[in-house]
């Protein structure tokens, strides 16, 4: 079944590696496809990803996607939810500053990011006094 965001600032708008951009209109096309397929039967519920019928996809069938997918990947299993955190993780290991991570994550404080991403600022201040050095002595 499908489920409303927690908060209002779930809603948000974000930017998306362009990448991710043509994957996202490749997908589209296909949906529309699906769309003119289903005819009658499409229901629209303006999801992004949908069951060919334009229905939310079952939970349950969302999870084993999942797993097959990782399988494929040939990675372990994990949460789908430990996407974000590695979302999360890759922004800030890349230098994005703390407050962009937040506002990707829809956290309505930069206290949460930064605690539950603690395990990242040891590196970050390593890599931030490298740069310094870097800045001063070379």
């Amino acid at each position: 079944m499908y489920e409303e965001p927690k908060a209002d600032r779930s809603r948000r708008t974000l930017a998306l590696p362009a990448p991710l951009v043509e994957g996202l209109r490749a997908h589209r096309a296909a949906q529309l496809a699906e769309r003119v397929v289903a005819g009658p039967v499409w229901e629209d519920h303006d999801l992004v990803f949908a069951q060919p019928s334009g229905r939310p996809i079952d939970r349950k069938a969302d999870w084993r996607a999942w797993k097959a997918l990782l399988n494929e990947a040939g990675v372990r299993e994990v949460r789908l939810h430990d996407g974000r955190h590695t979302a999360a993780t890759l922004l800030l290991s890349e230098c994005a500053h703390p407050r962009v991570v937040m506002e990707v994550l829809g956290h309505a404080q930069m206290r949460t990011t930064t605690d539950t991403y603690s395990h990242v600022m040891p590196a970050l201040g390593r890599d931030a006094a490298d740069r310094m050095g870097n800045a001063l002595w070379d």
